[in-house]
């Protein structure tokens, strides 16, 4: 596994863990707003996968300039 592979793996797990945490305490706190809580909960799963195709992207390109 490649480094940046390893430091996106270690970045997503700390992004959803605490996106999770947030979402808990929105809802235990009665404070979810239904359009914060749905912005939040896409952007726990897409911010980690555009940054894994962009590093693959940045990769590929990398590999093809050699």
């Amino acid at each position: 596994m490649k480094l940046w592979q390893r430091l996106w793996l270690l970045f997503t797990v700390i992004w959803v863990a605490l996106s999770l945490l947030n979402l808990g305490i929105m809802f235990a706190a009665d404070e979810a707003e239904p359009d914060k809580a749905a912005t939040l909960a896409v952007l726990t799963l897409a911010l980690p996968a555009a940054l894994y195709l962009a590093g693959w992207a940045w990769n590929a390109w990398r590999a093809r300039r050699r």
